[in-house]
Parts: structure tokens; sequence; C-alpha cells
């Protein structure tokens, strides 16, 4: 299993707050910019900003374009993915990561 997504990619993901019950990431990705391999828990994501679209890479090789508007906010089961922001505008969210 891929390593944390703070681990792998701290150019994308910053710890905004973090205790036993909850972590808080800023997620930031340029236009072109890509993680490698890494996992979620279980979150909650808000998208600032204007929207835009990312590319979604599983272990298997399966590939999904998720198109982002502005203000979108999702619950997202734990998961293993790489990404690319794939769209002509910054991707700007807030994640939170409840912890059981």
């Amino acid at each position: 299993m891929a390593e944390d997504a703070t681990t792998v990619a701290p150019h994308i993901y910053n710890v905004l707050f973090e205790n036993d019950r909850v972590r808080v990431l800023e997620v930031t990705m340029e236009p072109g910019t890509s993680s490698e391999m890494h996992t979620h828990p279980d979150y909650f994501f808000y998208l600032l900003g204007d929207g835009g679209k990312v590319r979604f890479t599983m272990p298997s090789g399966e590939t999904a374009e998720m198109e982002l508007p502005a203000g979108a906010s999702q619950w997202r089961e734990a998961e293993e993915h790489a990404t690319e922001n794939i769209g002509s505008t910054a991707i700007h969210a807030i994640f939170f990561e409840p912890k059981n």
C-alpha cells in the first residue's frame, strides 16, 4: 500500500491542523502538477476558488477524470491513487479527515 498523501506529496498537501480527532489539510495543485501514488483515509473535501479538472490513476492503472466546479464538496471513502491537475486553473481545497 502507498504512503500517506502528506508524505508523498508535501508540495500539494499541507497539514493545517491535527489532533486526536481530526486532521485538516490544505490542498494546492497548480496546472500540470501531479503526485505519486498515495493514500487517503475517509475524508470530506471542499473546493475553494474557481474549480478545475483532475485525473486519478488507481493502483490497477485504471484512470478517471473529475470535473470540479467552484464550491464542489464531497465525502470520499478511503482510497489510493495518483493525481494530476489536467485543467487550466489551480485547484485549491480543504480536506477534513476524521479519525476514528
